[in-house]
Formats: C-alpha cells, structure tokens, sequence
C-alpha cells in the first residue's frame, strides 16, 4: 500500500487547492493511501507514516513559506533520521507568472534532500504548454485545466515512484506506462 502525505502550507488559499488536486493525481494509482495535512495540523508521525511526501508552500520571496521552514527545523528536527530514502516533491504558488515559485520548489527540494528525501522533477508535461520539471507551480490558484493537469501529475508520478522504488511494483514505471501507450513497450 502507497502511503502519500500531501503537506502544505497556503494563507491565501491557492494552495490548499493545488494540494486538492496534488491528491486526486496520486489516487490515480491503485492502493494508494493519501492523508493531507495544513503545516498548521501536521506533526512528524505524519511525515514518519508516508512512504512518498508531496510539499506545498506559498511564494515568499523566491522561497518557501517561514511556517513551512519552521516545521522542518524545529518539528522535524528531532527525526532527521526517521525519513531518510523517503520519495518527495514540491509544489508552490506565487501572485503572478515570475514570482519564484521554481525557486520556492527548489528551496522545498534542498529541505527534503538534507532530510535525505529522494526527489524529482517531472520530464513529461502535463499539457501542450505546462511541465512540473521542479514541481507543480501556479500564479495565484489553479485556474485552467494546463494548472490542474500539473497538479495532478506531480500527484500520481509521486505515487508511481513510491510504487515503483518503495513497493517494487515494476509495471507502475513512468516510462514503461509512456511505453505501453505510445505502443512501444
């Protein structure tokens, strides 16, 4: 059973709803447990129970949210060594295209990597005109279906990953599936 924590932080909203959608992604692949969590409610038996770990934050000046950063220096602290080979991403929201919400994705990353979380970016895109390559970003909340499509991706390549590299469920690969459907596998 995959086992994914979808952690976020969001004042404003926009990211509680990409977390929504980070969610229907992941169930998307069979057996698949899914529990959410505000940073607000979140404790480090949550973090410690996921398999795979979906992180959301707000855009705070390129990086992520302080109430995000404080859970991880002070409440995850004490189990630097409980999550180590854990499977991670990220996703953020900024107010307008050019915030830094890659960046804010990419401090998230380097959060996860010192926890020794293993992380990803996505190859494929969700859409014609949208990837997740360091993780799903919107400006403000996810408005088209090019956002929700990133959203949901990041969501299920988590679950896939997990089934894949925690589970040993083979036939869940990324690539093999691209495969399959491209007729070439």
């Amino acid at each position: 059973m995959n086992r994914i924590l979808v952690l976020f932080d969001s004042k404003s909203g926009n990211v509680a709803k990409m977390a929504a959608l980070v969610v229907e992604g992941a169930q998307r692949i069979a057996d698949t447990e899914v529990r959410v969590r505000s940073v607000d409610d979140a404790a480090p038996g949550d973090v410690i129970w996921c398999d795979g770990l979906a992180v959301g934050s707000p855009t705070n000046m390129g990086i992520l949210s302080w109430k995000m950063k404080r859970f991880w220096d002070e409440a995850m602290m004490p189990h630097w060594m409980d999550v180590d080979g854990k499977i991670a991403c990220a996703f953020s929201s900024a107010g307008a295209w050019g915030g830094g919400m890659e960046l804010a994705c990419q401090s998230i990353l380097t959060v996860l990597m010192n926890f020794g979380f293993l992380v990803f970016g996505v190859t494929d895109y969700a859409t014609k005109l949208r990837t997740a390559h360091y993780g799903a970003v919107v400006a403000k909340e996810p408005r088209s279906e090019d956002d929700a499509a990133a959203c949901r991706l990041l969501g299920q390549r988590l679950a896939e990953w997990v089934a894949v590299c925690i589970h040993g469920k083979k036939d869940e690969h990324p690539a093999d599936k691209k495969n399959q459907r491209l007729g070439a596998g």
